[in-house]
């Protein structure tokens, strides 16, 4: 008989000892990921007293594959539009507490006397929070629906961004290179510039070929697709120096954009708890007890460092983000732990050889203890404001609260400004696809070509072939580059305004079109060798016919127009299903006040009851401000509207409020009987018999269903099918019916 795998008996082992740990924590009201992680303790080979796990690196690949599919299920449900709807305050935010959590880590690493490899890697841990662990905490205490979550996964997912960059100038520090602003410049500049690759290209063709193919694809086949697209994301980011699970990130984010998301969501949901269980069991499994005990003190100090330092600098980081002091307690109380890209850039440290060994056990105890603390710093943020409020003077809570509302975004913009942005998003957008596309060209087309036309004498056909392809290409991204907004609203008023705004209108255009005439100049430069002089001029031409090109311009039009489908296709879908949500949600005056979608549970005991009945109102202060039901929207119900299971209700009111009603919505059910199984309705044949107390009697008069609670179905009378019993028949000696009803109903019928 085969001897059976050591990772197959390893994932036995994980799986079962964290089902049993897990359900013990559900019970004790624990947050999962914390019985995970103790599972992953108990299973370790630190733990002498319980069986082992025996192939790690196995079971560390598997770990990563969770990481992967974890920031997956994360885009899915948490896309770029909302981070770009916010504007800079979590920009503002995010960069804030990075600043003072390293400087924190550095100068708790340097009382200890570590060294200074070890106070540099040290402090980029402790500024990482985990983006997997609160997104857990939230789903588990429920408050997902909450506005400052909103707010707090904006944050956690531009730290998971930035987080790239300080690795990479980690790296640098580690090999004994000092960056400089020109190395940061540089990798900030290649992270925005495959970010806005991915996203663009994303966007425009995933859509396309889910389209296509949507008649053909079903529940498995969707699954594949998406995580094979995941996995491909994830390999294609690693081949650029970025991490694999940023790259699964970027893919959730272009599928979250689909009409297909949700859908996606679910059926990638039970593949991500059980590779994001391997996760956190993985990480519980490097606890080590020894180190515990060694460093007790420095894990005593970090953790005291994050939980204080986080909640105090994150929380002015989020009021100089434009939130209230509330709102901003509350985010910051949330973010006060680490997780897995602390763990990541740890690796990176012993990987190079710069950080000393008790670093990397030291960090995942730190995690765990904070990961234990998650649930109740985010409920401690309510009390904490609430002393805080009694001891400080009102009118120091009114200016702070009164500066929160004066966020940056609600500004009324210039027209320059509008503008000139648009401009440069733009320029930069259709950059990046031009520079994108000549390297493709350059890449595999131009060595095709030259293999296809060999000799000096036919090498100068191949350059022009690839260069006059490249140039097709991309002639409607410099038409769009040169000529986009020059019709706009912003543009018009500020030509009719003044004549001194025709001038700098004017070199906008001409500022543009010499970006497009580089773009020329080096495909030439780089096939041709042509003087200066000529390729400029060339150049020139081009765009200028370019500009000129009637069939490049419906091109241009068909592609962007193409892309805001796109783009906005989650939100036609709802609009036509009628799930769209009202134009006046976050503009209500009161910054505490929003929107939240709730579902009404399959046995929820709101069921049938009016909204009358209900009073949500006078229970919980909310208002109920519609109903989505079967692709339809019941906009303004008045009270007289049944609610029944299923419906989605979208309810105004705090997060207090819609806190109350979400946990009153859940408990309030039917819950199971403990005799479900006995009560199994039966069909029996019942004959009339001689002594019947039914013969002469009609089906009313007989009590079957009065008395014992059973329904006649039909009436055996030598056919193939029953006949229906008329209600005015009276039952006769021989006749044969047959009933359902409880087996104990169906014995006293019968006895």
């Amino acid at each position: 008989m085969a001897e059976l795998p050591a990772l197959i008996e390893d994932l036995a082992l994980m799986l079962v000892v964290a089902g049993i740990v897990t359900i013990v924590f559900k019970r004790l009201k624990q947050p999962l990921v914390l019985g995970y992680i103790v599972a992953g303790f108990l299973v370790s080979p630190h733990m002498p007293y319980t069986a082992s796990v025996v192939d790690r690196e196995n079971i560390q690949l598997w770990a990563d594959i969770g990481v992967m599919f974890l920031l997956f299920s994360l885009g899915l449900d948490f896309s770029f539009k909302k981070i770009l709807k916010m504007g800079a305050s979590p920009i503002i935010s995010t960069t804030t507490i990075i600043f003072f959590m390293s400087m924190l880590g550095n100068i708790v690493g340097h009382f200890f006397g570590w060294s200074q490899m070890d106070c540099i890697f040290l402090g980029g841990m402790l500024a990482m929070s985990s983006t997997t662990i609160i997104y857990k905490a939230f789903d588990d205490l429920g408050l997902r629906q909450q506005q400052f979550a909103g707010l707090v996964m904006s944050v956690l997912i531009l730290e998971d961004i930035l987080a790239i960059v300080m690795m990479v100038m980690l790296s640098a520090i580690a090999s004994g290179n000092s960056p400089d602003g020109g190395q940061m410049l540089g990798s900030i500049l290649k992270i925005g510039f495959f970010l806005i690759l991915w996203l663009v290209v994303g966007i425009f063709a995933i859509p396309i070929f889910l389209r296509s193919v949507r008649q053909l694809i079903n529940n498995e086949v969707l699954l594949i697709v998406s995580l094979g697209l995941c996995c491909a994301m994830a390999v294609f980011s690693t081949k650029v120096g970025f991490s694999s699970a940023f790259g699964a990130f970027i893919m959730g984010s272009i599928l979250a954009e689909t009409i297909e998301a949700e859908r996606i969501e679910k059926l990638v949901e039970p593949v991500k708890n059980l590779f994001g269980a391997v996760f956190f069991v993985s990480v519980g499994m490097l606890v080590d007890p020894q180190i515990l005990i060694d460093y007790a003190l420095p894990i005593f100090l970090l953790v005291l460092t994050i939980l204080v330092g986080q909640s105090i600098f994150g929380s002015i980081s989020f009021m100089l983000g434009g939130e209230s002091l509330k709102s901003a307690m509350r985010c910051g109380f949330s973010m006060a732990q680490i997780g897995e890209f602390s763990f990541i850039i740890a690796s990176l440290g012993l990987s190079l050889g710069v950080i000393s060994d008790f670093l990397y056990p030291v960090v995942v105890a730190v995690s765990v203890i904070t990961t234990f603390l998650t649930p109740y710093m985010i409920r401690l943020a309510t009390p904490a404001y609430g002393a805080l409020e009694h001891r400080l003077p009102s009118r120091l809570i009114q200016m702070l609260n009164h500066l929160s509302m004066s966020h940056p975004n609600t500004t009324e913009q210039s027209k320059w400004k509008r503008l000139l942005t648009q401009m440069t998003i733009n320029t930069v957008v259709y950059s990046i696809l031009s520079s994108a596309v000549i390297f493709m060209m350059f890449t595999f087309l131009l060595p095709f070509t030259r293999r296809l036309l060999p000799g000096w004498e036919l090498h100068w056909y191949a350059n022009a072939i690839t260069g006059l392809i490249t140039v097709l290409c991309i002639s409607p991204f410099l038409r769009a580059m040169v000529m986009k907004k020059n019709r706009s609203e912003e543009w018009k008023a500020l030509w009719a305004e003044s004549n001194r705004n025709r001038v700098p209108l004017l070199f906008t255009i001409l500022v543009r079109a010499t970006i497009a005439v580089n773009f020329i100049f080096y495909i030439c430069n780089y096939l041709s060798r042509f003087s200066s002089a000529v390729m400029i001029t060339l150049g020139i031409i081009v765009v200028v016919l370019i500009v000129l090109s009637r069939a490049v311009k419906r091109r241009s039009i068909l592609m962007e127009r193409l892309f805001i489908n796109n783009l906005r296709s989650r939100d036609i879908e709802a609009q036509i299903h009628g799930r769209k949500r009202p134009l006046y949600e976050g503009k209500l005056l009161d910054r505490d006040i929003h929107i939240a979608n709730f579902e009404v549970p399959s046995d929820s005991q709101w069921m049938g009851q009016t909204l009358k009945q209900l009073a949500l109102g006078r229970k919980y202060g909310v208002h109920v401000s519609s109903i989505l039901r079967g692709g339809h929207r019941l906009n303004i119900p008045d009270g007289d509207y049944i609610i029944f299971p299923g419906d989605h209700l979208q309810v105004i009111g705090s997060d207090d409020q819609l806190a109350k009603l979400g946990k009153a919505l859940q408990t309030e059910v039917l819950g199971e009987e403990e005799d479900l199984e006995a009560r199994e309705m039966k069909l029996r044949q019942l004959i009339i018999g001689p002594d019947s107390p039914f013969i002469g009697k009609t089906l009313e008069e007989s009590g079957i269903r009065s008395l014992y609670s059973c329904m006649v179905v039909g009436l055996e009378e030598g056919e193939e099918n029953l006949s229906p019993v008329n209600p005015k028949r009276h039952f006769q000696e021989g006749d044969i019916i047959w009933v359902v009803g409880e087996k104990e109903s169906l014995d006293a019928l019968l006895s």
